[in-house]
């Protein structure tokens, strides 16, 4: 089923009836991007944006006995979804932005059967959660953290209320739990198919120790599995200024391939391309993965010329920076496009979900997906949602297409 394209940001509106993030990532939450695109047309009577609900996490000890203190008045004609992103801490300008977009989408669709309320997971996940659903909230968007998925589903599963966490780790999946963030194995699968496509044979690795690195090792097995290849060998390094140069060095050495994956964000990668390609060692093609989006500093590299990456599309970001920007007056985190993306999936369901009835999961599993800023995308039987991506190449001073990400699952 393909999804047809009607609206400004190229989406089919729904037309309303009244386990720890990495440090690695962090990296990602901090960096804000540059928006190019004009979106005079869709601001006009828009500079004052209304804030949706926020409750306070303060513990309660009995969340689930009964309506909160701070329970929300009836509602016969909007679906109540709560919102569940961190306001206080070291993430809170992310979770802001993720709450931002929210209200923005509300906004962009003059969606009028849908209440959202934003809940502070910074004091205790679970305690929101549970003060979301004693709200009589019948979906959860969030929270951000893996770290906070298990208590969230503790409380989501008891109550059978869904929960479509940001986070893109695939293993807190289940229970009532999805994942939408963007999962970095996919990314790594994607680069791997296109470079079988294109004459590469024999890979190697560069690897940082922890979660990331382990997710990145057995996303490079998979792909080779699936898509013919093998796998010379890997290093691993901790995250410091000159491991991943050391181990660089040593797969130098060791040779006998002709494609290296570097599992990190783009400085480190900058260092280990610099000695992987050193030596007559040039023709070596490289292999990035999703951190590497939005990152400009690539494009002053030499090093990483003619390097690949695959992600989400940012075609769409681009229109949504500039809108959220003058909004908010601030450029948003580039995960904020889940929070936008999230309502989208929400309205769409909507359709065919009555007020007052349970949320209907069934449908997160559409074959055909959903299509949001971030391009297509549809939950697999697991939970975690599988993406469209698109395959990137760094090239001289920009960075470009190689193969667009296809718009929907029937392609």
């Amino acid at each position: 089923m393909k999804v047809k394209e009607k609206s400004f940001f190229g989406m089919e509106w729904v037309r309303p009836l009244s386990r720890n993030i990495s440090r690695m990532l962090a990296e990602s939450f901090n960096r804000r991007t540059v928006a190019i695109a004009s979106s005079a047309a869709l601001l006009a009577g828009c500079q004052v944006v209304p804030r949706t609900e926020t409750v306070s996490s303060t513990p309660d000890p009995s969340p689930s006995a009964g309506p909160s203190a701070t329970a929300l008045p009836s509602d016969t004609t909007r679906h109540r979804v709560a919102l569940l992103v961190p306001l206080g801490g070291t993430t809170a300008d992310v979770g802001q932005a993720i709450a931002n977009a929210t209200t923005m989408a509300l906004l962009d669709t003059n969606a009028e059967n849908i209440r959202i309320t934003t809940y502070d997971t910074s004091a205790g996940a679970g305690a929101a959660a549970g003060r979301a659903i004693a709200d009589g909230n019948r979906l959860i968007l969030g929270p951000l953290l893996a770290d906070n998925v298990p208590a969230v589903q503790t409380a989501a599963a008891r109550a059978r209320v869904p929960a479509i966490a940001f986070s893109n780790d695939a293993n807190v999946a289940g229970d009532e739990v999805f994942v939408m963030g963007h999962v970095p194995e996919q990314s790594v699968a994607r680069s791997v198919q296109y470079a079988r496509a294109n004459g590469s044979a024999s890979f190697a690795a560069l690897l940082p120790e922890g979660d990331y690195g382990q997710k990145a090792y057995s996303a490079l097995q998979n792909s080779l599995r699936d898509y013919g290849g093998s796998l010379i060998g890997f290093e691993r390094y901790a995250r410091g200024n000159t491991s991943i140069v050391g181990a660089a060095q040593r797969l130098r050495q060791r040779g006998g391939y002709d494609t290296v994956l570097i599992a990190d964000g783009a400085r480190l990668a900058m260092q280990a391309a610099g000695e992987l390609r050193s030596q007559g060692a040039g023709g070596t093609r490289l292999l990035g993965t999703e951190l590497w989006s939005g990152e400009s500093a690539l494009t002053r590299s030499a090093a990483v010329d003619g390097a690949l990456f695959s992600a989400v599309s940012d075609g769409r970001f681009r229109r949504f920076s500039e809108s959220y920007e003058a909004r908010f007056g601030a450029k948003p985190f580039r995960i904020a496009t889940l929070g936008y993306d999230s309502v989208l999936l929400t309205l769409r369901i909507a359709r065919d979900w009555r007020v007052g009835d349970s949320f209907p999961v069934a449908r997160l599993y559409d074959s055909g997906g959903f299509l949001g800023v971030d391009g297509a995308f549809r939950f697999m039987r697991n939970g975690v949602a599988e993406r469209a991506l698109e395959v990137r190449q760094v090239n001289g001073n920009r960075v470009v297409s190689v193969e667009a990400a296809p718009s929907s699952f029937s392609e």
